[in-house]
């Protein structure tokens, strides 16, 4: 039992090592907003990834790609030997979170007053080598 948990372990160990991982947090957008661009981008070749998060008009997408070159980075920085050309990294996973909300008053008509809710969000982003499917 104990050379199997040992060689779980390993693997676990070699697993993460692959992968990269970047958090953000409070993130003034709202979630949904940031999903909409998280959902763009899930699964896609980090190339890719970037291209897609470089031209898109959503303004979510500016803090996107610096989160994704912020993982990028961090998985640099894990695999020193190997170089990122070499290797297929592609977004595994992006997941958003809702954060804290700001409540604010906004003056209405006949003194009365709504309530604002400033939205913000936490983005974890994962990357990982691409598993390519072999044909058999």
């Amino acid at each position: 039992m104990g050379a199997r948990k040992a060689k779980m372990a390993e693997k676990f160990k070699a697993e993460k090592k692959q992968k990269a991982i970047a958090i953000m947090r409070d993130c003034p957008t709202s979630p949904r907003k940031m999903r909409l661009v998280a959902d763009i981008i899930r699964g896609v070749e980090i190339n890719k990834a970037l291209g897609i998060l470089r031209y898109s008009k959503k303004e979510a997408s500016i803090r996107m790609e610096r989160l994704l070159k912020s993982a990028i980075a961090n998985w640099e920085a894990k695999n020193e030997g190997e170089r990122l050309e070499d290797v297929q990294l592609c977004v595994k996973e992006v997941f958003v979170d809702g954060g804290r909300i700001l409540k604010r008053i906004q003056p209405a008509p006949q003194g009365r007053a709504h309530r604002i809710r400033k939205r913000s969000n936490h983005v974890t982003l994962v990357v990982d080598k691409m598993v390519i499917a072999e044909n058999k």
